[in-house]
């Protein structure tokens, strides 16, 4: 049987100031939205009001995150580590995103590594590969790019698309049959691909998709 056992908030371990850091990820596609500190009383609050309260170190008071902006964090799943001393709050991000600056995710400057390490701002945030392929998609639609083959199928509609997937499903039940374990990646890749590619098209979000997948998680 499962270990379980009634949390307390005093099992924590917190710094000298009453103090943990607590990251908050979004619970659907993983993102990491950004990081504040809780204290004792904030994590209570959190707990009890499914909605997520920080403490500000700055103003040495509680907050509750979109207060002021809409901006709220509602609380899905709570966990901490192994050492007691850092939590994750798993939550759904209400309004435009988490970083008060209007990003989604207040980690978007990124360290180019192929640029010498010249700092440079991402707006899509690092995710799962199938939440950011479909950001990227999505970028690609609101900015075209010359030669672009996202931009091709877009403009050639349904017909083209679904075609496309036919073709790829085809190839991916013939790497399979040929027990290509290669091939099948990458056929299985392909298909994904311009599955996003449809969904864009006809404006089902992919978040839309992950939220069947968490309905039916527990089933």
């Amino acid at each position: 049987m499962p270990f379980s056992k009634k949390f307390s908030v005093d099992e924590l371990s917190y710094d000298k100031n009453g103090l943990i850091p607590a990251i908050a990820q979004d619970w659907l596609d993983g993102t990491v939205l950004m990081l504040a500190w809780m204290n004792k009383e904030s994590l209570k609050k959190t707990i009890e009001t499914n909605e997520v309260h920080y403490w500000s170190r700055s103003r040495s008071e509680l907050w509750r995150k979109g207060a002021t902006s809409g901006n709220i964090q509602c609380l899905k799943e709570i966990r901490f580590d192994c050492d007691n001393d850092s939590i994750i709050l798993l939550i759904e991000q209400k309004g435009s995103g988490a970083c008060h600056t209007g990003e989604i995710s207040c980690f978007f400057n990124k360290i180019n590594k192929n640029l010498d390490n010249l700092i440079e701002k991402d707006s899509i945030p690092s995710s799962n590969k199938c939440t950011e392929l479909y950001n990227a998609l999505r970028e690609r639609l609101s900015y075209p790019k010359e030669g672009s083959y996202t931009n091709y199928l877009l403009s050639k509609g349904s017909n083209t698309i679904l075609k496309k997937i036919g073709e790829e499903t085809a190839e991916f039940i013939m790497a399979c049959k040929d027990d290509d374990k290669s091939s099948i990646s990458s056929e299985a890749a392909d298909i994904i691909y311009h599955l996003q590619v449809a969904l864009l098209y006809k404006g089902v979000d992919w978040r839309d998709v992950l939220s069947v997948l968490e309905s039916r998680r527990k089933g």
